[in-house]
Protein backbone atom coordinates (compact mmCIF):
# COMPACT_ATOMS: atom_id res chain seq x y z
CA UNK A 1 0.00 0.00 0.00
CA UNK A 2 1.54 3.28 -1.12
CA UNK A 3 0.41 5.98 1.28
CA UNK A 4 1.77 9.51 1.10
CA UNK A 5 2.87 10.68 4.54
CA UNK A 6 3.60 14.35 4.95
CA UNK A 7 6.08 15.36 7.59
CA UNK A 8 4.53 17.37 10.42
CA UNK A 9 6.80 20.30 9.64
CA UNK A 10 5.01 20.75 6.30
CA UNK A 11 1.43 19.97 7.29
CA UNK A 12 0.37 23.46 8.34
CA UNK A 13 0.64 24.61 4.73
CA UNK A 14 -1.75 21.82 3.65
CA UNK A 15 -4.55 22.65 6.10
CA UNK A 16 -7.39 24.65 4.51
CA UNK A 17 -8.14 28.13 5.83
CA UNK A 18 -11.65 27.05 6.85
CA UNK A 19 -10.01 24.81 9.46
CA UNK A 20 -7.15 27.10 10.46
CA UNK A 21 -9.30 30.18 11.06
CA UNK A 22 -11.53 28.60 13.75
CA UNK A 23 -8.47 26.94 15.30
CA UNK A 24 -6.54 30.19 15.64
CA UNK A 25 -9.71 32.03 16.68
CA UNK A 26 -10.20 29.57 19.57
CA UNK A 27 -6.58 30.09 20.64
CA UNK A 28 -7.06 33.87 20.48
CA UNK A 29 -10.24 33.73 22.59
CA UNK A 30 -8.58 31.51 25.21
CA UNK A 31 -5.57 33.83 25.46
CA UNK A 32 -7.78 36.93 25.66
CA UNK A 33 -9.81 35.34 28.47
CA UNK A 34 -6.61 34.45 30.34
CA UNK A 35 -5.27 37.98 29.93
CA UNK A 36 -8.57 39.49 31.12
CA UNK A 37 -8.47 37.20 34.16
CA UNK A 38 -4.95 38.08 35.25
CA UNK A 39 -4.03 41.53 34.02
CA UNK A 40 -5.27 45.03 34.82
CA UNK A 41 -6.78 46.74 31.77
CA UNK A 42 -4.68 49.48 30.16
CA UNK A 43 -5.74 52.87 31.50
CA UNK A 44 -6.90 51.48 34.87
CA UNK A 45 -3.39 51.19 36.26
CA UNK A 46 0.24 50.86 35.26
CA UNK A 47 0.89 48.71 32.20
CA UNK A 48 1.73 45.04 32.71
CA UNK A 49 0.26 44.92 36.22
CA UNK A 50 -1.31 41.74 37.60
CA UNK A 51 -4.63 41.90 39.43
CA UNK A 52 -4.38 41.65 43.22
CA UNK A 53 -6.65 38.58 43.25
CA UNK A 54 -4.72 36.74 40.52
CA UNK A 55 -2.00 34.18 41.17
CA UNK A 56 0.04 33.30 38.03
CA UNK A 57 -1.08 29.98 36.66
CA UNK A 58 -4.30 29.93 38.68
CA UNK A 59 -6.88 29.92 35.92
CA UNK A 60 -8.42 26.64 37.06
CA UNK A 61 -7.60 22.96 37.01
CA UNK A 62 -11.17 21.97 36.25
CA UNK A 63 -14.12 21.38 38.55
CA UNK A 64 -12.94 19.68 41.73
CA UNK A 65 -9.32 19.32 40.61
CA UNK A 66 -7.88 22.50 42.10
CA UNK A 67 -6.18 21.79 45.42
CA UNK A 68 -7.56 23.74 48.37
CA UNK A 69 -4.33 24.54 50.21
CA UNK A 70 -1.25 26.41 48.97
CA UNK A 71 1.22 23.52 49.33
CA UNK A 72 -0.90 21.10 47.27
CA UNK A 73 -1.60 23.85 44.73
CA UNK A 74 2.14 24.50 44.27
CA UNK A 75 2.76 20.75 43.89
CA UNK A 76 0.03 20.48 41.23
CA UNK A 77 1.33 23.58 39.47
CA UNK A 78 4.87 22.15 39.38
CA UNK A 79 3.56 18.84 37.98
CA UNK A 80 1.68 20.71 35.24
CA UNK A 81 4.78 22.75 34.32
CA UNK A 82 7.03 19.67 34.21
CA UNK A 83 4.48 17.78 32.09
CA UNK A 84 4.29 20.69 29.63
CA UNK A 85 8.07 20.93 29.40
CA UNK A 86 8.39 17.21 28.72
CA UNK A 87 5.72 17.42 26.01
CA UNK A 88 7.55 20.32 24.32
CA UNK A 89 10.82 18.37 24.33
CA UNK A 90 9.06 15.32 22.86
CA UNK A 91 7.45 17.40 20.09
CA UNK A 92 10.78 19.08 19.31
CA UNK A 93 12.46 15.67 19.13
CA UNK A 94 9.89 14.41 16.63
CA UNK A 95 10.34 17.52 14.46
CA UNK A 96 14.14 17.15 14.50
CA UNK A 97 13.85 13.46 13.61
CA UNK A 98 11.64 14.31 10.62
CA UNK A 99 14.12 16.96 9.44
CA UNK A 100 17.07 14.57 9.72
CA UNK A 101 15.68 11.51 7.92
CA UNK A 102 12.85 13.08 5.89
CA UNK A 103 10.24 10.60 7.12
CA UNK A 104 7.06 11.38 9.03
CA UNK A 105 6.76 10.17 12.61
CA UNK A 106 4.26 7.46 11.65
CA UNK A 107 6.65 6.15 8.99
CA UNK A 108 9.39 5.96 11.60
CA UNK A 109 7.06 3.91 13.79
CA UNK A 110 6.29 1.51 10.93
CA UNK A 111 2.79 2.69 9.94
Amino acid sequence: MDVHHTTANNQLLEVPGTVLFPFFLAINIAEAARAATGWVEPGLGPLFTLRKTYYPGDIGFGVGFKPTNAKDFNTMQTKELQNGRLAMLAAAGMCVQEQINGKGILENLGF
